[in-house]
């Protein structure tokens, strides 16, 4: 029986996300000797994008009525095509809402925050993050089945081409609990929770005006641009940009903090980075106990200098 997997899209197009779950529903899959069915609501990129990745069959669900997100219908179209015992979802805003409420209408166990291939098939086991990411678990599924939602980043976007086939379920779900009344979407800026590298500032930078300079450097790394809670609160950024316990958890393999003192709320958004860098006038910040790396110094003399240095080895 195939395993699926949720390959999440955002107006039709295929996140980064969706590609690292299908990444993790092949590995799953070579274990149990088993291929991999992909499931996407009103697709408009290629199938061709979840071959790539080990998708050896892409069910596009049809539906005029999951034009805008509800959890609650997305998980009852996904229930209507997943006839497997193991699915997978990316650990993004929307699938990790979606989910939940599949493991519901299938009784099936849910593991969320996975990090790696599972341990064992029989009973599936795997490692996931606990406790805000400050620690880690071995979870166990018990139930007839077993959805999974995989951390962001954790796992990696992993190439492993196959032949694949697209089938198109045209469905008429049911979608009246939720009514959209505006939607707005930014553009041109990376997906803070996709992002590999990101830059992030608080009230260090004494003010918006000085954020230039943390723009310039997240344009040269290209990385995300992210704040602490205060700065998005007195209204320095958007609090789309918010990183920590309160606002987004991201998983980077680099997270640079100028300014940041590094209270533990912060820290709980951001502990998962698998490299940390920190940046700060005070030798005493409670961040440079979670930091790979620590420059005690000026912000607005380091910044600029390494900015220009990285301009110089890129060329």
């Amino acid at each position: 029986m195939a395993v699926f997997v949720y390959a999440e899209n955002i107006n039709g197009v295929y996140k980064k996300a969706a590609f690292e779950a299908v990444s993790y529903a092949k590995a799953v899959a070579d274990q149990a000797g088993d291929t991999v069915t992909a499931i996407s609501v009103n697709p408009t990129d290629s199938s061709d994008l979840l071959y790539k990745y080990g998708a050896s069959n892409v069910i596009n669900i049809k539906d005029e009525g999951l034009k805008n997100f509800s959890a609650k219908a997305f998980a009852q179209a996904v229930s209507e095509v997943a006839d497997g015992n193991t699915i997978v979802f990316p650990h993004t805003t929307d699938a990790s809402s979606v989910a939940p409420m599949l493991a519901v209408m299938k009784n099936y166990s849910l593991i969320t925050n996975v990090l790696e291939a599972p341990e064992s098939l029989s009973p599936f086991q795997v490692k996931r993050r606990a406790f805000s990411g400050k620690g880690f678990m071995h979870a166990k599924a018990e139930g007839s089945g077993v959805i999974i939602t995989v951390s962001q980043n954790a796992f990696g976007v992993k190439e492993n081409a196959v032949s694949g086939s697209e089938e198109v379920k045209n469905l008429s779900v049911a979608n009246e609990d939720t009514k959209v009344i505006s939607h707005e979407q930014s553009s041109g800026k990376l997906d803070l929770k996709e992002a590999e590298v990101v830059v992030s500032a608080g009230r260090g930078m004494k003010g918006p005006e000085n954020w230039g300079m943390v723009e310039e450097l997240a344009n040269v790394l290209g990385a995300a641009t992210a704040c602490s809670k205060p700065v998005s609160d007195i209204g320095w950024r958007p609090h789309t940009e918010h990183v920590g316990q309160t606002g987004k958890a991201i998983s980077p393999n680099l997270y640079i903090a100028i300014g940041i003192s590094g209270a533990i709320q912060h820290l709980a958004g951001v502990n998962s980075s698998k490299t940390i860098v920190v940046i700060n006038n005070d030798a005493e910040a409670p961040f440079f106990k979670s930091a790979d790396y620590g420059v005690v110094g000026d912000a607005f003399q380091i910044i600029p200098a390494l900015t220009e240095k990285i301009k110089a080895i890129k060329g």
